[in-house]
């Protein structure tokens, strides 16, 4: 079973990848149609598939792991794959308390170097057309070795990207910025650019948007600021804060890069 949560994107196409190649099935944690079965009798893995979100899973996501029922998984495999754009810093460390408290032990994980999708601060750019193609070039490589450890169920394993200081990353800048910065208040929209499609409410993995005379509505509610809807917005309409405008958008599929 591969759980996953996607923006942009990347990480949806790094989990649909990993199931075909492992031949897992697959679940969108946010899906909120149809009813699943969370007693993991007939599975033999569980993978947990996400983008890093300040060098710490998103807060989705761990919600999403307090909230699994009770199951005893000690005779099943549990690895995590993480998409970032640079490094993860020690987000795994949190993961993996986020599985004890639980019970679980995390036997291996590992990290995608993808397409850069936070565009906020700035020093934070999309990546150029040819940079974001070798990227994906090199992930779609980097998968094939994933999916193999994987389903020969090796263990103890870690393929890390945590960059130079990991701790720091993590601990100090990405506390911060999950605490005070997911939050959808700057997103704004240009009234003279928008053209009412609602592409951004259908993108949205938290359904946080709704749309009034056509303009969407964010419910400051759910947001995890993976930016979906800035960047699949066809009109370069949405915007969070000022910064943006002048920032590309990209999403796994297509980019329009400034």
């Amino acid at each position: 079973m591969i759980f996953y949560f996607s923006g942009t994107g990347n990480t949806k196409w790094a989990a649909e990848t990993l199931a075909k190649q492992t031949g897992e099935s697959l679940l969108n944690i946010t899906d909120k149609t149809g009813e699943v079965d969370y007693s993991f009798t007939n599975e033999k893995r569980v993978i947990f598939c996400f983008p890093i979100h300040g060098w710490q899973p998103p807060r989705i996501l761990r919600d999403f792991i307090k909230n699994l029922p009770e199951a005893d998984l000690k005779d099943k495999s549990i690895y995590a794959l993480c998409t970032c754009g640079d490094s993860v810093g020690n987000a795994i460390n949190i993961l993996r308390k986020d599985l004890k408290s639980k019970g679980w032990h995390l036997n291996g994980a590992f990290s995608l170097i993808m397409p850069e999708s936070y565009v906020c601060l700035p020093f934070m750019y999309t990546d150029k057309p040819e940079r974001e193609r070798q990227k994906i070039q090199d992930a779609t490589e980097d998968l094939k070795d994933i999916a193999l450890k994987i389903k020969n169920n090796i263990k103890g394993i870690e393929l890390l990207h945590k960059g130079a200081t990991p701790w720091i990353y993590t601990n100090v800048i990405g506390e911060y910025f999950n605490k005070r910065m997911i939050t959808d208040r700057p997103f704004n929209v240009d009234s003279q650019l928008c053209i009412g499609c609602g592409k951004c409410q259908s993108v949205c993995p938290t359904y946080n948007i709704s749309l009034k005379n056509g303009m969407p509505q964010w419910q400051q509610s759910m947001c995890t600021c993976c930016l979906a809807c800035y960047h699949h917005c066809p009109t370069h309409a949405i915007n969070y804060g000022k910064r943006t405008k002048k920032r590309g958008q990209y999403y796994f599929g297509k980019s329009n890069n400034k």
